[in-house]
């Protein structure tokens, strides 16, 4: 009896050393518009606020195209694709933001051999 005790009391500390380790938090710059308008997503009528990731774009969950102006605006969601400094995860096929930092519109008029 006392060895059985013994050896489930050790695999207790080996199970609780077996929890998953989070790892660290990163803020990654992605590119963020509307899923429907700019990156032509399908699966979901309006407009709605996703990332593009490595190539792939994903709906986004943790904020919404209304909570960064006029989404219909000439610097808009629907009407430009914007960068955003952001912190978050893929999941189930959406990437959920726990930090999301719409980053400035850059200016592309300092270029040299046009004007837009």
């Amino acid at each position: 009896m006392k060895k059985i005790t013994a050896i489930l009391f050790v695999l207790s500390f080996h199970f609780m050393n077996a929890q998953d380790v989070k790892q660290p938090v990163e803020t990654q710059i992605v590119e963020v518009s509307c899923g429907q308008c700019q990156f032509g997503m399908k699966g979901k009528k309006g407009c709605d606020l996703a990332a593009r990731i490595d190539g792939k774009s994903y709906f986004v969950d943790g904020t919404t195209l209304d909570n960064h102006g006029d989404a219909h605006a000439k610097d808009g969601f629907c009407s430009t694709i914007r960068k955003a400094e952001v912190v978050g995860e893929v999941k189930n096929d959406r990437f959920v933001v726990t930090s999301f930092k719409l980053l400035p519109v850059e200016d592309h008029d300092d270029h040299k051999g046009h004007n837009h």
